[in-house]
């Protein structure tokens, strides 16, 4: 499992995730029951707890994992969902909306006819196209991923 997790983890790095966050996010999706706690993450990994805590943080605020209480325990659990790919590409779909918004006000400031405006306009017209396809993209996914993996 070590060699995967290493592995993995240094293709989402290549790709543009941070060293820890990849490597914690690598462990959380090879392991059995998809969640770990911070102390297995951290004797797993040889890393330390503010490590893993950080890289946590971040996976939390880019939805591909959750926290959750142990039953009992003050101890925090962090589990990675099967649909992790899913709800960390909707998010994504925010970024686009508030860059859509900043680019028309941008179209609007310098002016449709300028050639910044026009620049502007095009990359406005690229993100709605990316934004609509990946909406029809992850109903399609609904719909395979239902077929192919039930509920």
């Amino acid at each position: 499992m070590s060699k995967f997790v290493e592995g993995f983890a240094a293709q989402l790095v290549e790709a543009g995730m941070q060293r820890m966050p990849a490597r914690v996010f690598a462990a959380l999706l090879a392991s059995d029951s998809g969640s770990l706690t911070s102390a297995e993450l951290g004797e797993q990994l040889r890393v330390s707890p503010a490590a893993v805590s950080g890289a946590v943080r971040y996976l939390s605020q880019q939805h591909m994992v959750s926290r959750e209480r142990e039953p009992g325990s003050r101890r925090e659990r962090y589990r990675v969902h099967s649909n992790q790919w899913y709800e960390a590409l909707t998010n994504r779909e925010t970024v686009l909306k508030r860059w859509e918004e900043a680019l028309r006000e941008g179209v609007t400031s310098l002016g449709a006819d300028t050639p910044a405006g026009r620049r502007m306009a095009e990359t406005l017209a690229f993100f709605e196209f990316v934004d609509g396809e990946i909406a029809a993209m992850m109903e399609r996914w609904r719909v395979h991923r239902q077929k192919t993996f039930g509920g």
